[in-house]
């Protein structure tokens, strides 16, 4: 079986899709199994045991209109795969299948565009459903094609970061000062897009409240750099004038401790004791790596879809909806406006009793 399993987009995204690459290695486990993925994403999976090959394909290759075809092609003739699964089917992905119609199983999601070129063909993902079990079902149609008849589904977001990775950035994080005795939260307080960012003074007054509640936890911010950073540096300096009155010795946060490669921030994900902060990417590597988190939600985010409840793995997060069924004539800032301090508190207070003697 050569199976070809189409992703792109983004880093969190590609997480998601882990389930469904172990289930297929589960189930075939002598089958060639590829990876389609961004270039820049693509070494966060590298050693994944699941996979066969990472076919990447970089900016450039995607922007370019004749270098994209080219290389689909020569990707699906050099190897003639038996199932091509497109989990995105956009007019772009569905080149694959379309350059690869002898493939006996050719997966998609069900399009007005992509009649014809899928003969299995899925709804998208519901705004109540897992975008674990919406992954899963794409492998349906393989069901019954097993050596031994039987079908069986591994759920769990995975990475494979070595030992040596971890050890190294656990020594990298003492050498910055992180005492392993305590426990250490992992804090994405800002993110990339305005519209998927908790509002800053309401972040930094939860915080605030976390130090002085809790002051053996240890807070590593998380972020970018450019504008991020500038973020997170102000919410830090907002921070320190409460700290410098409060009975604490110090402000326990680290801001210079950074990861510069996704792999380097899955190797601290596997250091700390949990996450807390906006929802995304480096919440997803938290979850893979086998650490608890709780979310603040962007509108519009499903916590059903974006937080599988259906692992081991504790991720819990907080949402408009969660506070109104009302949402429908509220605009994104006002939908947020409802996500005040007074209700993430409570359930932050209880995830740091909860997770406080978590062995790390």
């Amino acid at each position: 079986m050569k199976i070809l399993v189409i992703r792109f987009r983004q880093m969190g995204d590609a997480i998601l899709a882990t389930p469904l690459l172990s289930t297929l290695r589960a189930n075939f486990p002598d089958a060639q199994i590829d990876f389609v993925l961004n270039e820049r994403i693509a070494p966060l999976f590298e050693g994944h045991p699941a996979l066969s090959r990472i076919i990447t394909f970089s900016d450039q290759e995607r922007h370019s209109f004749f270098t994209y075809i080219k290389k689909v092609w020569r990707t699906v003739h050099q190897t003639r795969y038996d199932a091509i699964i497109d989990m995105r089917s956009t007019t772009n992905t569905m080149l694959f299948a379309l350059f690869s119609l002898r493939s006996k199983w050719r997966i998609g999601i069900r399009k007005p565009y992509t009649w014809g070129v899928f003969n299995h063909r899925f709804e998208g993902c519901e705004d109540d459903e897992s975008m674990i079990s919406h992954n899963l079902r794409l492998a349906e149609p393989l069901k019954g094609k097993t050596a031994d008849g039987r079908w069986k589904e591994d759920r769990n977001l995975s990475l494979s970061i070595t030992e040596q990775e971890k050890q190294d950035f656990r020594h990298y994080m003492a050498e910055q000062g992180i005492d392993f005795s305590r426990p250490v939260m992992l804090v994405g307080v800002t993110a990339k897009l305005p519209s998927k960012t908790w509002a800053e003074d309401r972040m930094t007054e939860v915080l605030r409240r976390l130090t002085e509640a809790f002051p053996q936890w240890q807070l590593i911010f998380n972020y970018a750099p450019g504008q991020e950073e500038a973020n997170a540096r102000r919410i830090y300096s907002s921070l320190s004038p409460s700290a410098a009155t409060s009975s604490q010795p110090s402000l326990p946060i680290f801001l210079n401790i950074e990861a510069k490669t996704p792999r380097q921030l899955a190797a601290m994900a596997a250091c700390c004791t949990a996450y807390f902060g906006n929802e995304g990417g480096a919440r997803h590597i938290v979850h893979a790596m086998g650490r608890p988190s709780l979310v603040i939600c962007s509108p519009g985010a499903s916590k059903t879809t974006w937080l599988p409840q259906d692992t081991s793995i504790f991720a819990k997060g907080i949402a408009a909806s969660d506070i109104s069924s009302q949402l429908a004539d509220l605009n994104r800032e006002e939908q947020y406006a409802l996500i005040t301090v007074d209700r993430v508190w409570p359930l932050l207070e209880s995830f740091c009793q909860q997770f406080s003697n978590l062995p790390y």
